[in-house]
């Protein structure tokens, strides 16, 4: 009688631990399995925010703080004529290959769906933009002199040749008031030529913006003066 009750009790222990091992096998399937319970496939854990990879533009913002962000000690003088402590030099921050690359294929994503046959602007602020994003998109490229240069076939606009029924975008580094670059829509447009939008590497305030919406043109930055966290100049009015 008793060795019958031990016999029972053995087999008992054998089902439950059988059925303890098949549970953790079970379990541990389940954690190895994916979507649908696609078998040894393991769920991807949320990304770490040093492996997101950083935009474009914050790309550029990253470049134009490291190597063009100048804080002084005492305000000068913009070209714009305003007065700052805070300084940015853009061709500085770009004579990397590499980062004036970023920032041309940055100001191309800000231009959005605007379609043009060839992009340029003032010298000297226009100039390797003009250049590096007419090889990107596949475009001719212009730049402005600042005067007709008096002697053979004394042009301002040098490069493609800006006529009746072109589309150009208008390109600049840094602007304030965005006299440079209406400069050249004023040139352009003189041409025949239709602007069909505009894109800046730095808007240090709000002018340059609307007085392209008056002119009805898409105007776009990579970054603003909030980007770098500092005062907006020529001629802002921040409204709240």
């Amino acid at each position: 009688m008793r060795a019958k009750s031990a016999r029972r009790l053995r087999r008992r222990r054998g089902r439950s631990a059988s059925l303890r091992l098949n549970r953790g096998s079970q379990a541990r399937a389940s954690r190895e399995s994916g979507p649908a319970g696609m078998p040894g496939v393991r769920p991807c854990n949320p990304p770490t925010p040093e492996e997101v990879p950083l935009s474009l533009r914050e790309q550029v913002c990253s470049i134009v703080k490291a190597g063009g962000h100048l804080r002084l000690a005492e305000p000068v003088q913009l070209a714009s004529g305003d007065w700052s402590r805070d300084f940015v030099d853009a061709k500085r921050a770009l004579q990397s290959g590499a980062d004036l690359e970023t920032a041309c294929r940055a100001m191309l994503e800000a231009a959005g769906d605007a379609e043009f046959d060839a992009v340029g602007g003032m010298t000297l602020g226009a100039d390797q933009f003009s250049h590096v994003m007419a090889v990107l998109a596949r475009r001719k490229w212009f730049v402005v002199r600042k005067a007709a240069k008096g002697r053979g076939t004394d042009k301002r606009v040098e490069g493609a040749d800006v006529t009746t029924g072109m589309n150009v975008l208008l390109v600049d580094d840094v602007v304030t008031t965005g006299s440079s670059i209406l400069e050249a829509h004023a040139v352009v447009s003189g041409l025949g030529a239709t602007v069909t939008g505009a894109v800046t590497l730095l808007d240090r305030g709000l002018a340059a913006r609307a007085k392209f919406d008056a002119l009805g043109v898409a105007y776009s930055a990579v970054l603003t003066y909030e980007d770098l966290g500092i005062e907006p100049v020529g001629g802002a009015v921040l409204t709240t």
